[in-house]
């Protein structure tokens, strides 16, 4: 008896595991049925177990009825040693750059062909943004995704580059153009957007560096960075090396 129920409990173990994997960025939202065939568990056991997880946290049901990850996964995600130590050795350092910005601060990490948010710091002055602690944004459409974007793989270039949807009428969608962009990044050691993710929010990132590997990216939002690129650019590479050196090779 105790070697079935011990089996059992293996196999929703393997078919919740089976549904949470199967979300990805090409599918960051699904319908039951269709979460149902990508996991290959049948459809009304993926009901039970969806509606569990939904109770738990670990995945949450949108307005239209489709199931996203759930906060409850973000949260253990940053657990990680990877994660939890990097936003310990940069949350000073994002500190210090919004008292001397006072524009709203962003850590991020690339996750596929999404940038994640791993931390914020903003306040009552800064510009309105659209990411939050947690959010996937495109890489194409944010400065630090750009940065990110121009330290990856080539395949994850290729992936993205086929696939640039206009975000604001501003978002470059155009691929060489943004393969040039990438390049500029590479030499100039910085990146910025201007009104590609919100109307009205420029954006300037730099990378974060373990030894020669890029691990995050590190940027702030402004009104405008007409005049004050270059304090920006030059904050931001103080606290990015500040950073990279407290995390070591």
């Amino acid at each position: 008896m105790a070697g079935n129920t011990s089996r059992e409990g293996a196999g929703v173990v393997s078919r919740a595991m089976a549904i949470l994997t199967a979300f990805d960025e090409a599918h960051p939202r699904l319908p039951l049925g269709e979460l149902s065939r990508r996991a290959d568990v049948p459809l009304s056991t993926t009901h039970r177990i969806v509606g569990e997880l939904v109770r738990l946290g670990a995945l949450a049901r949108t307005e239209t009825g489709d199931y996203v990850i759930g906060r409850l996964i973000w949260d253990l995600g940053l657990l990680s040693p990877v994660h939890s130590d990097l936003r310990e050795v940069a949350s000073p350092f994002l500190q210090d750059l919004y008292a001397g910005t006072l524009a709203t601060v962003h850590l991020a990490v690339r996750d596929g062909s999404r940038v994640l948010y791993l931390d914020r710091v903003t306040g009552k002055r800064s510009v309105p943004v659209v990411s939050r602690v947690g959010t996937r944004l495109p890489l194409h459409a944010t400065g630090v995704g750009k940065v990110l974007l121009a330290h990856a793989p080539a395949d994850v270039q290729q992936r993205v580059l086929r696939r640039l949807t206009p975000v604001t009428p501003y978002t470059v969608t155009q691929p060489g153009r943004l393969r040039a962009q990438l390049v500029a990044v590479v030499a100039d050691g910085y990146a910025t957007t201007s009104g590609e993710m919100t109307i009205g929010a420029c954006s300037v990132a730099v990378p974060v560096r373990s030894g020669p590997d890029v691990v995050a990216a590190l940027g702030v939002v402004v009104s405008s960075i007409r005049r004050d690129r270059p304090r920006l650019v030059s904050a931001l590479q103080v606290a990015a090396h500040a950073i990279s050196r407290t995390l070591g090779p």
